[in-house]
């Protein structure tokens, strides 16, 4: 029984990337990492995002998975690690066959943890 919860869980986390790896990854020359604000709302609603990120609402990621380069890695982040918008698009995009991961922290913790954010 044990050893099934564990690979449960390594399986669940590997779903996700942590920010240090999205913050080394972003600061390299021709970066394998995109970054897709996957939050349903409005620019007047959400007011920042983090820096460089591509608003691509999960709602519309099935449609535009052509906007999207086959090469690179995504990682998909929605309001809070609580919210499913996240898991949604990392459906969409694992089911298309791109490279892809959650954003660990989600904005909310990129926030409190005083990352790079850019206003809407």
């Amino acid at each position: 029984m044990e050893n099934t919860k564990i690979d449960f869980l390594k399986t669940y986390l590997s779903f996700y990337i942590d920010h240090n790896t999205v913050l080394a990854g972003q600061q390299q020359p021709d970066s394998d990492y995109v970054i897709l604000d996957v939050r349903n709302a409005p620019a007047a609603i959400k007011k920042d995002q983090i820096k460089g990120a591509i608003a691509m609402p999960a709602k519309d990621l099935p449609q535009r998975l052509g906007e999207l380069d086959a090469t690179k890695t995504y990682v998909v982040y929605d309001w809070t690690a609580g919210t499913t918008l996240g898991k949604v698009a990392l459906l969409a995009l694992l089911g298309a066959g791109f490279k892809a991961y959650e954003l660990s922290c989600a904005l909310e913790g990129w926030k409190g943890m005083h990352l790079p954010i850019e206003s809407l």
